[in-house]
């Protein structure tokens, strides 16, 4: 599930998801999914439940989505792994030297992320892809807690819509921000939510539907990716220069 590096209260947190009954609706209906499965995956044994974040410990890098596909990540047991969304994604991040290979099909094919850690709204996939208010309250808590152990992070990509407002409802309840009205959702626009907060960043999902019909590109998708490595370094040495009293203007 986790990196072998990924020890302690991280790992313990995702073991803590796994184990997750808050969603009686999402768990009956990933159940059925993985007892019914799909005629292209009738020989797999679909993992069918909560599905655990993943990727560097040290990531400077936050990637947010929404929730596991029902034949993707709730059939492998692995974020954005064996559906179409996860080829977009993991070449992206391949190129821009995030992740170790360019695709993934199963949460045992080597994969690993470098300073970059893949977490979502929901772990548990919804009827179709659409969670209830409800639902994304209930999985907060641990989107929560990762953000505080994830130590290193200096950019967020909200991949969607629902990601974007998700953080931004963290931010608010921690009191990071006073109002979630300035922060307009838009494909590879960057945010500067506080001096002590990570660089937030847009991005349409790359979902079949955004894929498919161009309103994402592989190029889109892949400047996102630039844009974050880029923001993540220079926020890093904008750290550094501060503890040594030496920051910069902003």
């Amino acid at each position: 599930m986790l990196d072998q590096s990924n020890a302690g209260p991280l790992r313990q947190l995702q073991e803590e998801v796994v184990r997750c009954e808050r969603c009686p609706r999402l768990r009956d209906y990933c159940a059925r999914i993985a007892a019914a499965k799909r005629r292209a995956y009738r020989d797999w044994d679909y993992w069918g439940r909560p599905v655990p974040s993943f990727g560097d410990p040290k990531a400077r890098v936050l990637i947010l989505g929404l929730a596991p596909a029902a034949h993707g990540g709730n059939r492998t047991g692995r974020m954005f792994t064996g559906d179409r969304s996860g080829d977009w994604l993991y070449r992206a991040l391949y190129e821009t030297g995030f992740a170790s290979q360019p695709s993934s099909v199963s949460r045992d094919d080597g994969l690993r992320l470098r300073g970059a850690y893949i977490t979502a709204t929901i772990r548990c996939a919804p009827p179709g892809n659409k969670p209830a208010l409800e639902e994304i309250r209930n999985c907060q808590p641990y989107l929560e807690r990762e953000l505080e152990l994830l130590k290193s992070v200096k950019v967020v990509v909200a991949l969607g819509r629902v990601a974007f407002d998700s953080y931004l409802r963290i931010l608010k309840s921690r009191g990071a921000i006073q109002s979630r009205a300035r922060f307009v959702f838009a494909h590879n626009r960057e945010f500067r939510t506080g001096p002590d907060q990570p660089v937030l960043i847009g991005s349409y999902h790359p979902s079949q539907q955004n894929t498919s019909t161009g309103k994402l590109t592989r190029r889109m998708l892949l400047e996102v990716f630039q844009k974050a490595r880029r923001l993540a370094d220079q926020n890093s040495g904008r750290r550094e220069q501060r503890i040594a009293g030496i920051a910069p203007p902003e």
